[in-house]
């Protein structure tokens, strides 16, 4: 692509985020100020849904990073119409392929040798095309084949110029983020400089195919030894920052439900393993794929000589979960996944409240959030739709669903809302999979995929609550076991320096602070001990009925000891 047609492509996208940004001010500020915000009102469910429209056709013809634009908007629901999102989350990542000169002579200069060298054989027609790259299936050479044990593989070739053409998209995205953060109505809602560098960071790492392959290495290694998961080998030395080769995994596409059912595999049992496995990545392994559509998954029907072939035998006919395409993936922080583990424990319990404190330690709410109307539409929801799996949700009246999610949405989107860095892709990865697991079984309730994992965090919360408990108890009893001494050094002090005060006074009433300190302390054991057993007994009955009857001690003591030392006193 020439300057011009670079050029020519910012001023395309440019000029059509400034005809929207003045249709906007026109209809949201200044047709208010005027008296005329019913016609604003009126007309914008219609005007979302056009502006909407104009995009995708944009995205389509432009391709490029339009699309992954299209695709990243569509995730934004706490700051974006539905009319908005509901027309580009249909937004796919395919545009026509690059003839096969133009591949074949970025694959040789990147390999430094030509195709039939490199590789015993190469199919110049694409698995597959997206805006970014495309996919072939190849055999390695001989040689190849022999060192690294593998045979068939997929080549991924960057589409030649996307560099450019990202770069291009990125400055004009920055340029539009720019005029956003002067428009007050989006301003108080979203950071758009901020926004559109972590997508430019996103984006960057996925043209970069060297980052693409750790990542496949690192997902891989997260779930060594566990029989429900596999990732292509990567093939290092055929592998450049524009050049992928990894091994061919393809297998059954995990929507395809037909086909799992001809291999004797329940569509179900998919989904409920698919549910777990993308959970394990978010709370056990911290790096998740951000992209688990039906392209990039694939269930492999395993021989009986197959590794793990026995563990899965178990389940019915042996097979297990395929991942493919690591160049989006979303980590999760350790203060990320504290605020997600509250929000599963709120969830599981269907506490408004609680989802709310979770909102807040996460980082999407705003500590001036007033959060009075959203705590309210929670319970509705959970009062209304909690526990409802996919099927049962569509027996529910589309009127009452959809004026609900229109109440529901207005409230969301009149709180100051920002979604932090590695939030967004998490999302998206839960969004497809929750997609996906309802496809696959419309009886699948992702409650129940969630109440396992909400339990297990109970008991460790109720392990860490009773250390936490225990830790400051004892933190406090030693300071105040300590406070005599303390006191007697003190009068000894003033004593030596000969001060004419009587401290018999002030020594009475330190007594009765240390008295009423210790009753606090067995107090707050008498609390830790007894919380903690409780929450122990199902997991441990011994050791929780050993607390309970512990608690028992100092509780007494919190009781009694005013009692005795005003009796010795008098």
């Amino acid at each position: 692509m020439t300057d011009g047609a670079h050029r020519a492509r910012s001023r395309r996208i440019l000029g059509f985020a400034a005809r929207q940004l003045v249709q906007l001010w026109w209809y949201e500020l200044v047709l208010p100020k005027i008296g005329l915000s019913s016609v604003a009102d009126r007309t914008r469910e219609r005007r979302m849904r056009r502006l909407a429209e104009r995009f995708r056709t944009l995205a389509v013809e432009l391709g490029g990073l339009m699309i992954k634009v299209g695709q990243f908007l569509s995730s934004r629901l706490d700051v974006l119409p539905p009319e908005i999102t509901s027309e580009l989350e249909g937004l796919q990542d395919e545009v026509p392929p690059v003839p096969f000169p133009a591949i074949r002579e970025l694959a040789e200069a990147e390999l430094g040798s030509p195709l039939d060298r490199v590789y015993a054989w190469f199919d110049e027609a694409p698995v597959a095309a997206a805006s970014l790259g495309q996919a072939h299936r190849a055999r390695l050479s001989p040689v190849d084949a022999e060192e690294t044990g593998l045979d068939e593989v997929v080549v991924k070739v960057q589409r030649p110029g996307i560099e450019q053409i990202v770069g291009v998209d990125l400055a004009a995205l920055r340029r539009i983020a720019g005029w956003l953060r002067r428009v007050r109505v989006v301003s108080e809602h979203v950071d758009a400089p901020a926004l559109v560098e972590e997508f430019a960071q996103t984006s960057l790492e996925e043209i970069d195919y060297l980052h693409e392959a750790q990542n496949a290495e690192r997902f891989a290694e997260s779930f060594a030894g566990d029989p429900r998961v596999d990732a292509p080998a990567v093939v290092w030395e055929r592998t450049t920052r524009r050049v992928l080769t990894l091994e061919d995994v393809t297998a059954i596409k995990i929507n395809d439900v037909e086909a799992l059912r001809a291999a004797g595999i329940p569509p179900a049992e998919v989904a409920r393993v698919f549910a777990e496995v993308m959970f394990d990545q978010v709370f056990t392994h911290a790096f998740v794929h951000a992209d688990p559509h039906p392209g990039n998954i694939f269930v492999t029907p395993l021989a009986d000589g197959d590794d793990g072939a026995r563990e899965l035998g178990e389940r019915g006919i042996p097979w297990r979960l395929t991942f493919v395409d690591f160049g989006m993936m979303a980590e999760v922080p350790a203060e990320l996944r504290a605020g997600l583990r509250m929000l599963v424990i709120a969830v599981a319990g269907r506490d408004g409240r609680a989802m709310i404190e979770a909102a807040h330690e996460i980082g999407v709410l705003m500590p001036s959030a007033d959060t009075a109307e959203l705590e309210r539409a929670l319970t509705q929801l959970f009062e209304r739709f909690g526990g409802m799996g996919f099927a049962q949700l569509k027996q529910v009246d589309p009127r009452e669903f959809r004026d609900f999610g229109v109440e529901f949405g207005d409230v969301v989107r009149s709180l100051p809302l920002q979604l932090p860095e590695h939030l967004l892709l998490l999302i998206r990865a839960m969004a497809l999979t929750s997609g996906m697991c309802s496809g696959l079984d419309p009886e699948f309730n992702v409650w129940d995929a969630v109440e396992p994992y909400a339990s297990q965090l109970l008991q460790e919360e109720g392990g860490n609550l009773v250390e936490d408990l225990t830790g400051q108890a004892l933190s406090s009893a030693r300071l105040l076991w300590g406070m005599p001494q303390r006191v007697d050094a003190l009068i000894t002090k003033a004593d030596q320096g000969r001060m004419s005060f009587d401290t018999s006074r002030l020594e009475r009433r330190l007594d009765r602070v240390e008295g009423v300190a210790r009753r606090v302390v067995s107090a707050v054991l008498f609390a830790a001990l007894l919380i903690g057993g409780a929450l122990l007994t199902a997991s441990n009955p011994a050791l929780g009925t050993t607390l309970v009857a512990l608690s028992v001690l100092p509780l007494l003591h919190a009781l009694f000891a005013g009692v005795v030392g005003r009796i010795r006193r008098r």
